[in-house]
């Protein structure tokens, strides 16, 4: 029999749940996540729980982020299809495109989801074009598919309980060095042999890691109890570069998300009342249905969110290194594509993890 690997994974958002769960279909694997926050906390650090969630690929043709959100649909598809217990439901989706956003922030960001062609449309549902005659004023093309929306309330206790299911053991912990995650209260009597650096914005500070291609994006939602009835975004806004507009109803009575911003290095806690009303106002002229044609005044508002996406330079890091002599495997920086890329990341780290165990060649 294989001898039991001791793994700890820093961190308790989508991407460190996700890489522990497909962790523990080793048996061999003893494994104890440990983090800060966990689901159920709301820090603006901590961004999982404030995103939509849904699946928009807006990652390039032929790239590697691009693989890992092309290997995150089926996952998704599933648990839509066959496990309503994790929150996870079939949305139509439409992307409207604008001709004046051309060479704007958001459009660059959105250039492959409001390609005519992206590689993902063999990948997702339904794909087609909607015919002229349907589209909005000011609207020169719209994409359609059918997509995933995320109740993250329900999944993150859900990716929880999946781990815990298989053995997986759960700590609150903070972490100053990545080498305090070899400490011995975290894996009682056993050494500590690798370690899943999954802290997102984090990881710009950790010890030993200290990215600073890491930043923060935030992003600013109203979450309200109307109605959408599809998924839909715009390539961009009439109000500055740094704000979006996109509208989803998440699973299981989540809620709609009312959005957004994409502000880079601003690390503001509190909502801006301001954007707040941009944000209402532009989504009621995007998805009329909200409101049946109504002002804002019309929308039930839940609360007000904001988070930060852990955004790295170059897209998400999922690579292995050693570290003072510990064996350390990445998976950080998803940015705005945390859980649409999350299997696919995932995936990729824990076939980093399984080759950190191979023996070694013999010269």
């Amino acid at each position: 029999m294989a001898e039991q690997k001791n793994i700890v994974v820093i961190g308790a958002g989508v991407a460190g749940l996700t890489t522990a769960l497909l962790l523990s279909k080793n048996p061999n694997y003893s494994i104890v996540v440990a983090a800060k926050d966990m689901p159920g906390d709301y820090n603006i650090e901590y961004a999982s729980p404030w995103a939509g969630a849904n699946y928009m690929p807006v990652s390039v043709r032929g790239t590697q982020l691009a693989e890992y959100d092309k290997n995150t649909w089926g996952p998704l598809e599933d648990l839509a299809r066959n496990h309503p217990e994790a929150g996870v439901h079939f949305q139509e989706c439409e992307i409207h495109s604008r001709s004046k956003d051309t060479g704007t922030a958001t459009a660059e960001w959105f250039a492959e989801l409001l390609s005519p062609d992206p590689w993902f449309k063999d990948v997702v549902p339904n794909f087609r074009k909607l015919k002229r005659s349907e589209l909005g004023p000011g609207v020169d093309q719209v994409t359609a598919f059918t997509s995933v929306c995320i109740n993250t309330a329900i999944y993150l206790p859900w990716l929880v309980s999946q781990c815990l299911k298989r053995g997986v053991v759960f700590k609150r912990a903070v972490f100053k060095h990545i080498s305090d995650a070899t400490s011995p209260q975290l894996h009682p009597g056993k050494k500590v042999d690798l370690v899943v650096n999954c802290t997102g914005l984090g990881a710009s500070r950790l010890g030993g890691v200290e990215d600073k291609t890491v930043f923060p994006a935030r992003g600013q939602i109203v979450v309200v109890r109307n109605d959408a009835g599809k998924m839909m975004d715009v390539s961009g806004t009439d109000d500055g570069d740094d704000e979006a507009c996109y509208v989803m109803t998440r699973a299981a009575g989540g809620g709609t998300i009312l959005g957004g911003s994409y502000q880079k290095n601003n690390w503001e806690s509190q909502p801006d009342p301001n954007l707040a009303v941009r944000i209402m106002q532009r989504a009621i002229k995007l998805c009329p249905q909200l409101t049946d044609g109504k002002g804002i005044e019309h929308l039930d508002i839940i609360r007000h969110g904001v988070g930060l996406r852990p955004v790295r330079e170059g897209g998400t890091r999922v690579e292995r290194e050693c570290i003072d002599g510990i064996q350390v495997v990445h998976n950080y920086g998803a940015g705005g594509a945390g859980y649409q890329s999350s299997y696919g990341c995932a995936a990729a780290a824990v076939k980093l993890v399984d080759e950190a165990f191979l023996p070694k060649a013999k010269l």
